[in-house]
């Protein structure tokens, strides 16, 4: 089976310039000392979890995806679009290798999945690390079997950024995806699994990801073999989306967002938010309209902890809102 040369890749926005430094999660490329230290780095991390990134075929429906093995035993994470209406799938691995998996639980809001192999191992697997902590500009690699399982090559290496965090458990890269890419893994620059590719953009270079923390909130539920939620092509009525249950007023000429409306047994009810309250900011940031905090809100996740700031009948109050789904405020039960 041939490999592809991993830096046949195309570092588009890199800034080269005098200086040196260490390979870090968003460190700057100064010149070509730091770019052969990435380079580097992203060959050794290919190599090391090239092995556990799998194909995903289901032989009932015909469609094909991509998975990444997390345990020796063969447990495999994976989108939940890939998994969709089948139980069972071919899990070939990059030298040809084919088992049989059982598809076990799927978050469809999240878009997670995972399958596990039938077959005893041990397998060769890659340890999953935390997305929460990323940040724009990070370094992040990202793996799949692009169009399908071709057996003349080994997984095609996507090598990016971060672009952006959010809505909710989702995070967005640069990195250069196409069908047959779903479900394949996104990792650290140590090699751990940081996402599941889940939705690819019309660019193809601005592609979102589901973030591996989800797979943990959901770990044993997945693990049971459930299967709840759905698919949303608007990210923003996502159920999974974290909401402080208000509405606005047309606050014209005001910088910040004017409360009208408070949902009962909401989020904001609970922290004592008020209609006619005027939010200016969240977590120190400001906030300019409504459209601002919306996009503000949904790079965090249901059950965080924020701060606003509110000026109420010409005061300056700090309210503290524990976020919660859309789920559970706007949709029947």
């Amino acid at each position: 089976m041939k490999a592809i040369p991993i830096f046949s890749l195309v570092f588009a926005g890199m800034w080269v310039g005098p200086g040196t430094g260490l390979v870090q999660a968003r460190a700057p490329i100064h010149d070509l000392a730091d770019l052969t230290k990435l380079e580097t780095k992203v060959e050794d991390v290919s190599k090391k979890v090239m092995p556990a990134t799998v194909a995903l075929i289901a032989e009932a429906t015909g469609s094909s995806g991509s998975g990444v093995i997390t345990t020796a035993d063969g447990l495999i994470l994976t989108a939940a679009h890939v998994v969709q209406g089948v139980e069972e799938l071919t899990v070939v691995f990059p030298d040809g290798e084919q088992v049989q998996g059982k598809v076990l639980g799927a978050n469809y809001s999240k878009d997670i999945a995972m399958v596990k192999i039938t077959k005893g191992g041990p397998w060769p697997f890659a340890g999953m690390g935390v997305s929460k902590p990323l940040e724009a500009g990070d370094w992040v690699i990202a793996l799949g079997h692009s169009a399908g399982f071709d057996a003349a090559r080994t997984p095609p290496v996507r090598f990016g950024r971060v672009v952006s965090k959010g809505p909710g458990n989702f995070l967005t890269t640069d990195c250069t995806l196409i069908g047959g890419d779903s479900g394949g893994p996104l990792f650290d620059l140590d090699g751990k699994i940081v996402g599941i590719n889940s939705s690819i953009g019309v660019s193809l270079t601005n592609n979102n990801h589901a973030g591996v923390d989800g797979f943990r909130q959901d770990w044993d539920r997945l693990l049971a073999g459930e299967a709840w939620g759905k698919l949303q092509m608007n990210p923003f009525a996502n159920p999974e989306m974290p909401v402080l249950g208000i509405g606005a007023e047309n606050g014209r000429g005001t910088r910040g967002v004017l409360v009208g409306e408070v949902a009962p047994r909401s989020p904001a009810a609970a922290a004592g938010v008020r209609i006619g309250d005027l939010i200016q900011t969240l977590d120190g940031e400001p906030v300019k309209n409504f459209r601002e905090l919306t996009v503000m809100l949904a790079k965090r996740e249901a059950g965080d902890k924020i701060k606003l700031q509110v000026v109420r009948e010409a005061r300056s109050t700090e309210l503290n809102v524990t976020l919660a789904r859309r789920a559970d405020l706007y949709e029947e039960r």
